[in-house]
């Protein structure tokens, strides 16, 4: 749809884009004012522009990086706040006037594509222009173009909404300097704008280069005289009476104690404001913003989110707010996609995703709505830790503590998880006794030799196989820091650690082998893989191989070989197709010379990997 000056189209309530496009090489720095009922900014901050490029509400943002010849802004009115009465776009130039722009044109776009089109033609020698302005009727959101323009340039246009600049003199713009788009601008305007504003801010502004808190007095907005163009004020009708003087500048007064910051400060939220009680204010994480709304006290009877009263069901109690109903669903749309990037990004250890968790408060959603929504990419995204933190047969402390945030954060619970967890938590053990981190065993009546400890004491079968047939003998298996010992009836066996090579488990018992043929052992225990892990890490102390902290063996699989692997196999096993309990395996095992690469790894499910074994 084609606008002309003054024309106004409805907007669907939804997430816009609102692009400017000229032909020439100089640039226009786009911004937005969210502004209410009187017409002025409620503070500093809702002036979005190229210092401050994104609204608390994230209801406007500014394009850093847009196309050549464009400047963008992006406007979500479902999250624009309910004391927003309208959105201006507005645009300024630093080296040019804008008469010297050919074919300025604003467009929106919505999801489908372009929903109107405004071509400012008729452009006056000015340096900031107001294009139009997105406002509410009948619970609605229409578009009205402007094409309004001030010679004061950036300054005197956001003066003129009421916001702060450090000099006073381009703070309050003269009307001689506004020029006009046409000659009745209140044609054009559905209520004018009250003339009196308190304003108390902290100043986010490039126009004078610092931040400044300030409190402006109440004063007359503008004056009652004509426009240099002999227009009258574009803001509101000019009375017939004669011309009053000029008020003073506006007065500013440094806050010097600020409020103190809630219980929690790390934490951004909605606290109760320490200037009004009555209400809550929005804590960033450092400092208090602009942001309140009303503190809803009848949660049982009035909506949580924007205060209006519930319906009543027809069988009892009250029905969902239905005002809030759809823009929580288009929302939560958005922020579901945004919250399953960051989970399978950076991680739930990240800053993007405390952002993540911040902007669901602010819209004052349940966090356990958004829990509920991440749960099934929850489970997912720890099925996948847990593969990739047993590819190598290791599991690191910091593995285990990235398991346990996601399953913390996103409060995940079932079958599934606590299997998943104490897999992690027995394969952090094993892997922290194979490092040589070994409990000391308190063994009374046994001789040992001067420092030397016990590590493990437990039953235990040594296995033999003899020319008649396999003889099994009970006993003690004892695992010191200087050797091995079997003690059994009328027999017993003694492995110093430099006669041992290795240590493994294979089909339920414990493989040792030793430096000569004969010198090897083979004993059935009722846990082999813990047995196993305690003397291996027993040896590596004896033999000074431990490894260092962070270090890792010749079975690592880097963090870029699991990733090709787990994309390629689509996170599922490559025989079943189960998704639960994964696990990577060598197709040509590590013991019969395989690769540790990406052609020669794939995805099993526990029950496959176990029944491939050691075949290829």
């Amino acid at each position: 749809m084609n606008l002309s000056k003054g024309a106004h189209a409805p907007v669907p309530t939804s997430l816009l884009a609102v692009v400017v496009s000229w032909r020439s090489a100089h640039t226009v720095d786009a911004h937005a004012l969210l502004v209410t009922e009187s017409g002025l900014v409620r503070t500093d901050r809702d002036f979005v522009f190229f210092n401050a490029p994104r609204h608390a509400s994230q209801s406007v943002t500014l394009d850093q990086e847009p196309a050549p010849g464009t400047a963008r802004l992006s406007i979500s009115l479902p999250r624009t706040e309910p004391d927003v009465a309208r959105i201006v776009v507005s645009a300024s130039l630093d080296d040019a006037t804008f008469d010297q722009l050919p074919d300025l044109t604003l467009t929106v776009h919505a999801a489908d594509g372009p929903i109107a089109q405004f071509t400012i033609d008729g452009i006056e020698d000015v340096q900031a222009m107001m294009f139009g302005e997105f406002y509410r009727r009948d619970g609605q959101w229409r578009f009205r173009a402007i094409g309004q323009g001030w010679s004061g340039g950036l300054a005197g246009l956001a003066g003129e909404f009421g916001v702060t600049v450090d000099d006073p003199t381009t703070a309050r713009p003269d009307d001689s300097a506004r020029v006009p788009a046409r000659s009745n601008r209140a044609a054009t305007a559905d209520t004018a704008r009250t003339t009196d504003r308190a304003h108390c801010a902290s100043v986010p502004s490039r126009l004078d280069g610092s931040a400044a808190a300030a409190d402006v007095s109440e004063a007359d907005r503008r004056a009652n005289g004509s426009p240099a163009s002999g227009s009258p004020n574009p803001a509101a009708p000019r009375p017939d009476g004669p011309v009053s003087p000029r008020p003073p500048a506006l007065s500013r007064r440094v806050i010097d104690v600020p409020p103190p910051p809630p219980v929690d400060p790390e934490i951004a939220d909605w606290h109760p404001d320490p200037e009004a009680p009555d209400q809550l204010r929005w804590w960033d994480g450092q400092e208090w913003t602009s942001s309140v709304h009303p503190h809803i006290h009848d949660h049982r009877t009035r909506c949580t989110r924007c205060g209006n009263p519930l319906r009543r069901k027809l069988f009892g109690g009250h029905g969902p707010c239905k005002n809030c109903a759809a823009e929580v669903e288009e929302f939560l749309t958005h922020w579901r996609n945004r919250a399953r990037r960051v989970l399978a990004g950076p991680g739930t250890m990240s800053v993007e995703w405390t952002e993540v968790w911040a902007a669901l408060r602010f819209q004052r959603i349940d966090e356990e709505r958004g829990r509920t929504l991440l749960r099934e990419a929850g489970v997912t995204q720890v099925e996948r830790m847990v593969a990739f933190a047993f590819a190598d047969g290791e599991v690191f402390a910091e593995e285990l503590d990235a398991f346990e945030h996601v399953v913390s954060e996103l409060a995940l619970s079932g079958g599934i998880v606590d299997d998943l967890r104490r897999r992690m938590h027995r394969g952090r053990t094993l892997s922290r006794l194979r490092a040589g981190e070994l409990p000391t065993v308190n063994t009374p009546g046994l001789h040992l030799d001067p420092d030397e400890r016990v590590h493990l004491d437990l039953p235990a079968v040594h296995l033999r196989m003899l020319a008649r047939g396999p003889r099994n003998t009970e006993g003690r298996l004892i695992g010191s820091s200087k050797k091995l010992r079997f003690v059994g009836d009328g027999t017993g066996i003694e492995l110093p650690w430099n006669r041992v090579v290795s240590v493994h488990p294979e089909h339920g018992t414990v493989v040792l082998a030793a430096t000569s043929a004969r010198g090897g052992a083979t004993f059935g225990v009722a846990d082999p893989d813990y047995v196993a892990a305690a003397l291996e890490g027993a040896l590596r102390v004896s033999k000074r191989l431990v490894l260092t902290p962070g270090q890792r063996d010749s079975r690592s699989i880097s963090q870029d070989v699991k990733a090709q692997v787990w994309q390629r196999d689509g996170g599922a096993c490559v025989e079943c197709g189960d998704g639960h309990y994964l696990e990577f395996d060598h197709i040509i095992p590590l013991s019969r010379g395989g690769a540790t690469s990406v052609t020669n790894l794939q995805i099993l499910c526990r029950a496959c990997n176990r029944a491939k074994g050691a075949r290829i």
